[in-house]
Parts: C-alpha cells; structure tokens; sequence
C-alpha cells in the first residue's frame, strides 16, 4: 500500500460496508427461517404426491441458498470490520507524521521519503549545511546509500527529525500493506461464482471461508474478543454490547463465539446449528475413515436436533479436532438452578453411536431430574479426547481434559440466571479421573457443589477430602459386576504378572488380596466406593456377571454391561442408579438410596 492510498483510506467506510453485508446476511437468516419453519412446514402438511415432494425440494434448496448467502455475508462483514479497524491505526500514525513534517516546512514524497532544508552551521567553513532527502526504516530493512542516508551524524538539526517522520511514514506504510494483504487474501476467498450451486463442496468452501477470516482476522479478533479472560469476564462483555454488536461477532466468528466460555447458553446454541450444518459439509468432502466416523457423529447430532425433545435439547459446543467435541446439553443450563455436566470414558469420541448412546446419559438424567426438580438440566460434555485403547492406562488424557473441563464449568457459573444454582461434575468410567483431576485443580472444580463416580477406575485421589466439595457431596456408584470398578492396582498388577495361570489379569484379580492387603486399591488411586476412600456410595444394581466360565478363552468372555448401566432407567438396565443420579442432580440427597462402601 502506498502513501497516497493510505491516506485517502476512510476506514469508516469500510465498518459501513460491514453493516451493509451484515443486515444482507440477517435477511438471508430471516428468508431461511420463513421457508424452513412456515411454508416448508405447511406445504407439508397440506400436500402430498409428486408435485408436492418435487417444490419441497426446491424450497430445500432454497433455504440452503439463503443460508450460504447468510453465511458468507457474516464473513463478508467480519472481514470488513477487522480491515476497518486494524487499519485505523496506521493510517492515524501516517497524519500524525506527516502533519509534523507540514508544521516543519518539510515536504514528503509519494514514496514517503522527506525532503529537509539547509540548516545549522559548518565548522569548518561557517556556510550553512545543506538540506537533502532522508528515506525511512520501516524496521524490516535499513536503506541503502542515497541521499541524506549515509547513517553518519549531521549537524543540520533537521536531519534528525526528518528522520524521525521518515521512518513513522515507513512503518505505517509497512503495516497498512500486511493488513491490506492478509485481509484482501481473505476477501479474495470469498468471492463465489456466478451461478453457483450449493452443495456439500460448496460447504467445504464455507468450512475453509471460516478459518481464513479467522486466521486474517486474527488481530482483530484477539483485540476485540476477551479470548484470555476468565469466563465471568466473557459474561460481562457480552452483556455489555449492543445487539448490532453481538450479532456481528455471531455473523464473522461463528466457531470462536459458539464455543466460547461465558457466552449465554442459547447464543451457543444458536452459533453452534449452524457450526454444525458447516462442518457436516466440510467432512463430507473428506473421504478417509477419520472423517467419516466423525460425520456420522455430527449427522446423529443434527437428526436430534431437527427431532426435537423436552426437555429441549441444546448444542454447547462442537468440533472436530482430536476425536471431535460436542457439548450437549438437555434444558437451558443458565435458567436451570440445578444443573449437572457429565464427562464420558474409554472409547468415547464423535461418531454414529455418540447421540443414541453418550448424548442419551444426559438426556435421560435431565428427564429424570426434572421429575425431581423441574428446574433441573443435565450436559453430557465431549470437550477432551478420552482414551481409545492403552492411553486408558495413563493418566495424560484426564491431565490435559481436566482444564477444558474447568474452564467449560466457570462458563456454566457465570452464565447461570439464579442466585446460587446447585451444580454437579459427573465422571463416568475414565471420566471420572478427568473429573477428580479437575477437582484437584487449584480452586477445584468452578461452582461445583456435589461430585459424582461412577464405574470408576480411581480418580488420582486417596481420600474424597481431596475433590475440594467435601467428602459428604462425593458421591460414587459401582455396580458388583462393574469390572472396571474392581480394576486392579498397579501391585495387584506386578502380582498377577508372576502369578499362576501365566500371569495377566486373571491372576491380578486371584491374587490381589496378597500385593493390596486392604484391597481397596485401583489402578488410579484409592476405591472411590471403598471405606477408605470416605465418599457417599449410592445403589445400584449389580448387573450381568461380567465373565462368562468358558475355559481356556476366559477373558473372551468378559462383558462390560455392567459398566455401561448406570444412567439407564430403561428396564434391564439400572433404574435404581439412574434414579438415585437424578436425585443428587436436582439437589435432593434426602432421596437417595445408600450401599455400604466396600
């Protein structure tokens, strides 16, 4: 960018360019929303046949036309403010100085070099000094020889400040030209063809338009959005903007805003349906198994979605990095008093069995909850990769979840309407060490009031004195038949691997009593279910036996059912778990059936 175009630069301009693509976008939404809600709805319900399936997809299309439209705009818009703003400041810088070299009598040249005059006195001589030229450092390259550039210390006392506006004019010059870059590469991008059809490619385009305003933006985004701060500062931010402003940061960060900390529930949720519809587009253009298995997660989310449920079903959070993100929940976690967010375990990621297996736990929670205390919502949070295989063995997953999952309950704090709502972690399986890693976090588990374990491997704690809620709101369940609650320590391991039968698991479980003369030792750390440990342990059923007699391929034979009961209300399942959850959740203890620790 040269001296002439920064200077005639109006960045106002630009920001009314932005509202202008925004409002196109809000009509494309409102357009959209008409189709999909009002004529799509009676069209259907008044017509059937050929002719009738034949315009239904036409409206179909239609609608996604809109939402493309609705789509790029906000983008559109996003880049336009970022480009409005970052440029405001090198072009203020650029005034400045050459506003200085107008009260100095000093010309500046197209190429921003500034011309100086003669002045001060030669010693040698006693003539005056003559003027010259001086060209400026932007910082990236010193210039070269030429006049007035020779380095060396004149006594012309004008050289000195032409040499200061000089190199303000460069290193405004340089600036404005790497925003003009990045934020032209970005616009670029967007530009769609004429005639365009809107189709799964064409959502992977959207998908990528996404990360390049994103990735141009950058600056922007980190100057304007409170990325850094806590969540309850997220809160107040939000709160304090305008409705122009809060849909404008909707509209151009739409995967920044819908996973953000702090930010009201029904604004994630309203972000994150159409994060959802960008990446199913995005991953369909993406054939390997990765992919794939991820898509089929998001496409079970999204047919939830579109069903409906009551208690109604809210979208958090959603991602594909790692194994994918999801953060569902069931009832609105802010107007909720009680409120419960539970971490899944081993095996858990985004694919076809994640929204009829892990998102039912908290649907059937929250239901059951609300029978309780209709003020009630329950979340099932996918916001860490949890182990797949031998990763279960360590602690590294829980380690590195353990953060997100504070940072995601300080959201749910913040956000929440009442004056002291009743919050309660859940951990399940793996979950649960993720959840009392989070808890030995300094400061605990933000907002947590009860804490419950189930099918818990151990938690990286020896007491329940050490999850920061008070070892009377620890609460645990482990069905008999649950084999990963009786998962053996690491000595009951070393004892089983000199043990009989070969050594392996057979003779860590035979042989435990001999290494963990307590047996009230798991592989994490102390039985949450056992005496030792000092938590609340709750009812369950015991479930099926986990191993089957079958010799020699015992461990052929071995059934998690048991592990997988405990949310399930259904008959066959663990209605007596399920129940007793509900109750802690909806903050009723009184109406929880208790089991003697181990």
């Amino acid at each position: 960018m040269d001296l002439k175009t920064l200077k005639a630069i109006e960045p106002t301009e630009y920001a009314e360019a932005a509202d202008g693509y925004r409002a196109v976008s809000d009509v494309g939404d409102l357009a959209r929303d008409r189709i999909d809600k009002q004529i799509t709805t009676a069209m259907q319900k008044a017509n059937e046949g050929e002719a009738a399936d034949a315009a239904l997809k036409q409206l179909h299309k239609l609608s996604e036309n809109f939402y493309y439209a609705q789509v790029e705009c906000g983008l559109i818009s996003g880049a336009l403010n970022g480009f409005s703003s970052e440029i405001a400041a090198p072009r203020r810088r650029l005034l400045e100085a050459l506003e200085d070299a107008k009260a100095l009598s000093y010309t500046v040249n197209t190429d921003g070099s500034v011309v100086y005059p003669a002045g001060g006195e030669n010693e040698l001589t006693g003539e005056e000094i003559p003027g010259g030229t001086i060209t400026g450092n932007n910082g990236i390259y010193t210039p070269g020889p030429g006049p007035g550039t020779s380095g060396l210390h004149s006594a012309n006392p004008h050289r000195a400040k032409a040499q200061d506006v000089a190199d303000r004019i460069a290193h405004a010059l340089q600036e404005a030209t790497e925003i003009d870059e990045r934020y032209s590469g970005a616009l670029g991008k967007l530009k769609a063809a004429p005639g365009l059809t809107v189709d799964s490619k064409t959502w992977a385009d959207v998908a990528a338009d996404v990360d390049t305003v994103s990735t141009a933006a950058s600056e922007y985004i980190r100057d304007h959005i409170p990325l850094d701060k806590s969540a309850a500062d997220r809160e107040k931010w939000w709160a304090g903007l305008s409705d122009e402003e809060r849909d404008e940061y909707k509209r151009a960060f739409p995967e920044i805003i819908g996973n953000l900390d702090g930010i009201p529930s029904v604004v994630r949720d309203e972000v994150n349906r159409e994060n959802l519809q960008t990446l199913v587009g995005k991953l369909e253009g993406q054939h390997d198994d990765d992919s794939q298995t991820k898509l089929d997660g998001l496409k079970g989310i999204q047919k939830k979605l579109l069903a409906g449920s009551v208690p109604p079903m809210l979208l958090l959070g959603i991602g594909d990095e790692g194994n994918g993100r999801a953060i569902v929940a069931f009832g609105n976690p802010d107007t909720s008093k009680n409120v419960s967010a539970y971490v899944p375990g081993l095996g858990t990621k985004l694919d076809g069995s994640f929204a009829d297996g892990t998102v039912k736990r908290a649907f059937d929670t929250a239901k059951d909850a609300q029978s309780i205390d209709p003020s009630s919502s329950s979340i099932v949070w996918l916001g860490y990769d949890a182990p797949q295989s031998a990763d279960v063995m360590t602690k590294g997953d829980a380690e590195k979840g353990a953060p997100a999952y504070n940072s995601f309950m300080s959201g749910i704090s913040a956000t929440n309407q009442n004056s002291d709502p009743h919050i309660t972690a859940i951990g399940h399986s793996y979950g649960s060490l993720t959840v009392g890693t989070a808890a030995q976090e300094p400061g605990g588990i933000p907002g947590a009031d009860d804490i419950i374990l189930v099918g818990s491997p151990g938690v990286g704690a020896n007491s329940a004195d050490d999850l920061g809620v008070g070892k009377g709101h620890v609460w645990v369940g482990a069905a008999e038949n649950d084999p990963v609650s009786h998962l053996p320590s690491e000595k009951e391991a070393i004892a089983g691997t000199v043990g009989f039968f070969g050594g392996g698991p057979a003779a860590a479980y035979l042989f435990g009593d001999i290494a963990d003369q307590g047996d009230d030792d798991l592989w994490f750390g102390k039985d949450p279910a056992s005496k030792a440990f000092g938590a609340n342990r709750f009812t369950t059923l015991p479930g099926p036996y986990p191993i089957e007699p079958t010799f020699p391929d015992v461990w052929k034979s071995v059934t998690f059912e048991a592990h997988s009961n405990y949310f399930s209300p259904e008959d066959g399942k663990d209605q007596v778990s399920a129940r007793n959850i509900a109750a802690i959740v909806a903050g009723q203890p009184g109406y929880v059936t208790r089991e003697t620790p181990r």
